[in-house]
Formats: C-alpha cells, sequence, structure tokens
C-alpha cells in the first residue's frame, strides 16, 4: 500500500461551492459513521478541502450518498402523499371558512417549499455521488493495474475477466435512485 493516498482538491472536480461544501460535509459524516484509520484520513482530508482517491474512502462515500439519497426520496414520497392529502382536503372543505382554506394553501406551499429543497438537494447529492462512483471505478481500475503491472505476470485472460467480474460485482446492487426522482 502507498504510504500516502492520493487525493484531489474539491475545488477541481468541477462542483458549485453549494456542492463542495455539501461533499466536506458528507464526506467527514461517511468517515464518522465508517470508523477506522482510512475514515480518519478522509475526515482529515475533507478538512483539508480535498477528496481521497483511495477505493475503501470512496467506497464508504458512495454507500453514504446512496443512504442519504434514500431517505431523501422516502421524504420526497412523504411530502407528495402529504401534498395530495392537503389538496384533497382543500377541495373537500370548499365550503368552509377562508381562514381555514388559507392556512390549509399555506401548509401546502410549505410541503412543496420543502420539496423543491429536497429535490435540489437530491440534484446535488446525485451529481456528487456520480462523481465518486466515477473515481472510485478509476482507482479500481488503477489498483489492478498496479497488481498486475506488480505481479510480474503476463496481463492475460484471466486477470481481465475477473476484474470485470468485480467490477460488475460492485456496481450490481447500487441504487438507480436519480431515475425515480419525484416529478409533479
Amino acid at each position: 500500500m502507498a504510504s500516502e493516498a492520493q487525493a484531489v482538491p474539491d475545488t477541481q472536480l468541477g462542483l458549485t461551492y453549494e456542492e463542495i461544501a455539501l461533499l466536506r460535509h458528507h464526506q467527514q459524516a461517511a468517515a464518522s459513521t465508517a470508523g477506522g484509520s482510512s475514515s480518519r484520513a478522509a475526515s482529515r482530508a475533507s478538512s483539508q478541502g480535498l477528496l481521497l482517491l483511495d477505493g475503501n474512502s470512496l467506497a464508504a462515500l458512495g454507500r453514504h450518498f446512496d443512504r442519504l439519497l434514500q431517505q431523501i426520496q422516502a421524504r420526497l414520497e412523504y411530502l407528495s402523499e402529504q401534498s395530495q392529502m392537503v389538496a384533497q382536503q382543500q377541495y373537500d372543505r370548499a365550503g368552509n371558512a377562508i381562514e381555514l382554506a388559507d392556512a390549509e394553501i399555506a401548509r401546502f406551499h410549505d410541503i412543496l417549499r420543502q420539496i423543491d429543497e429536497l429535490e435540489a438537494d437530491f440534484d446535488k447529492i446525485s451529481n456528487i455521488r456520480e462523481m465518486v462512483r466515477s473515481f472510485r471505478q478509476r482507482v479500481e481500475e488503477m489498483e489492478v493495474q498496479v497488481e498486475n503491472s506488480g505481479s510480474g505476470h503476463s496481463h492475460g485472460h484471466g486477470h481481465s475477466s475477473s476484474h470485470r467480474h468485480r467490477s460488475h460485482r460492485h456496481h450490481h446492487g447500487e441504487s438507480s435512485g436519480s431515475s425515480r426522482r419525484h416529478r409533479r
């Protein structure tokens, strides 16, 4: 293993300032959840404005973003149901006093505002997650190349087919939550 993990400044990833702030926050959150020396290194790197390019750190960050996107998706679904209930209640109460209708409309607008905020967060985190997946895939490919070149063996089909199998295994269980986004 190398003495020091490769890292890239998070300001050079093509992310907006808000996305960089989210990346740093969630890199530290993922590191604190994971525990261990690599998570401490990831947390340190995040506080220095760096994204570690080792497979373990990127995998932990990817899993963290997957869980976060699932939580946002569940919250979006809940809020969507709530907005439908409010709309139905509003329709049913058409004959009630104007104050009651105004309160329901205000609640409905608040729910729509929350949905908009969550959708914006979902888009930002999806973008960051895809960037992390790309780095993770590149790191895994480089690790395989290093293993193959370090072993002194020829680059036969056995090595490349096991790499393809391992790569497929890593990506098989990953969520495609971004394709199931809530639409109004």
